[in-house]
């Protein structure tokens, strides 16, 4: 067994009032045929090594959706000729406007069902093209992005995978799936006519294990795969669910938004996972500070189209969010965030909006907390803390204090371990992958 470490110390956990977690909706398949989109972005001709191929897929989302399908509330465009100060009063009405939609839908108030429209889900897919010198099955991470990041340019993923897949560990890795939730990147372009005035963290969730139960191949093969991913057949994914995968290793590496929702669908579906490698996750206790309205805010206030992409990086790299980037990262994020814009210009894939509708849901962070002790005991799970994070103590004070992260990666003690980098914040840009045992 592998060796575990430790940087904090084992700390229990004190008393809390529950939060009455709800189980997750059922995913069921789509009652009528869907018609397959063309990709929104053109194929990429590069990859992140030479040894693996590049490709990327869509498939079907989770269906129904847990929230309802809600009208889009209007919120001011930076081009408006509204003053500044109009401009500030209008998003503090938006901001109320989703406050109130948010506590109508958490209490079981709001009208509507579930949502019936549909919508899609984008991944990367990088795969190994040699073959490995090993008769032992290699592993197939699975990347979940925080909130406001498309699937290549997470402050982590691409540039990591580079040093990664040119490290000796490259020799474990047979495939590598970077996910993409339905508001984000590509798939927010292909989701844009359907996508709901409200949001809740548990569909991403369902949408992880909707792919990793009924897409993800049964096996790694360098052939290429069909744009639209294939649904496997109910009895094939009934296994899965039943006793995980006969070829297959999951690593699930989740950051932020990611982590806390690849946490949620580990815990519904345990048999899917491996390892779970979560990289500062959102997850709080009932009485931790309310952090919606105030990201919510700084979401819908952002700017969100510039003249040109060397418009866009030059700016960024004067604001202090981004100047603390390496600049590969923030090209990336240029590059594969940003989409053309009819005015000649670029704009964000993910509308400001949709990021703020993600910050507005602040429920499931709280269930996967006290959900976390009965994570299955044979999922290995690894804790990635950054030290330092001024973004969240901005924001979320109790979710960055000492004591909170000490109680936090020792919500389940048993095969779990973590790891601090001192000089790191939330948006870390390394992660330790550990061989699971």
């Amino acid at each position: 067994m592998a060796r575990k470490t430790f940087s904090i110390p084992y700390t229990p956990s004190p008393p809390w009032p529950s939060v009455s977690p709800r189980p997750l909706l059922p995913i069921r398949p789509h009652p009528a045929p869907l018609r397959s989109p063309s990709l929104p972005s053109l194929p990429r001709q590069d990859t992140v090594h030479k040894d693996y191929a590049l490709s990327t897929h869509i498939l079907p989302a989770a269906y129904p959706r847990l929230v309802p399908d809600v009208p889009l509330p209007e919120i001011p465009l930076h081009s408006d000729s509204t003053s500044p100060t109009e401009r500030q009063e209008k998003i503090t009405t938006v901001v109320k406007q989703l406050i109130e939609r948010q506590e109508c839908f958490t209490q079981g108030r709001m009208p509507g069902g579930h949502g019936q429209k549909p919508l899609w889900n984008c991944v990367n897919r990088y795969v190994r093209t040699c073959k490995r010198n090993t008769v032992n099955t290699g592993l197939t991470l699975f990347l979940a992005h925080a909130n406001g990041f498309p699937k290549e340019a997470s402050p982590i993923w691409e540039t990591m995978l580079r040093s990664l897949l040119d490290s000796p560990v490259a020799s474990l890795v047979d495939e590598v799936w970077s996910w993409e939730a339905v508001q984000h990147g590509d798939a927010a372009l292909l989701n844009a006519e359907n996508l709901s005035g409200i949001f809740d963290w548990q569909d991403n969730a369902r949408d992880i294990a909707n792919f990793l139960l009924h897409y993800l191949p049964d096996e790694v093969t360098p052939a290429p795969l069909p744009t639209q991913l294939t649904r496997i057949p109910q009895a094939a994914s009934d296994a899965r669910k039943e006793h995980g995968y006969p070829q297959r290793k999951i690593v699930v590496v989740g950051h932020s938004f990611g982590g806390t929702t690849s946490i949620l669908a580990a815990l519904n579906f345990p048999k899917l996972f491996s390892s779970l490698i979560v990289v500062d996750p959102v997850v709080v206790n009932h009485g931790s500070h309310n952090f919606g309205p105030e990201l919510v805010r700084g979401a819908l206030i952002r700017r969100d189209t510039w003249p040109s992409r060397e418009e866009a990086f030059r700016l960024f790299k004067q604001r202090p969010f981004f100047a603390s980037w390496h600049p590969d990262v923030l090209r990336l994020y240029v590059d594969y965030g940003l989409t053309t814009d009819p005015s000649g210009g670029v704009r964000l894939k993910m509308s400001p909006l949709q990021e703020a509708l993600c910050f507005m849901n602040v429920h499931p962070p709280r269930e996967v907390w006290e959900l976390l002790e009965k994570l299955d005991e044979n999922i290995n799970l690894r804790w990635v803390v950054p030290a330092v994070s001024w973004f969240l103590k901005s924001f979320m004070p109790s979710f960055v204090g000492e004591q909170e992260t000490k109680v936090r990666v020792w919500r389940r003690p048993a095969n779990a371990s973590n790891i601090v980098f001192p000089f790191a914040g939330h948006l870390v840009r390394v992660v330790v992958l550990c061989r699971p045992s």
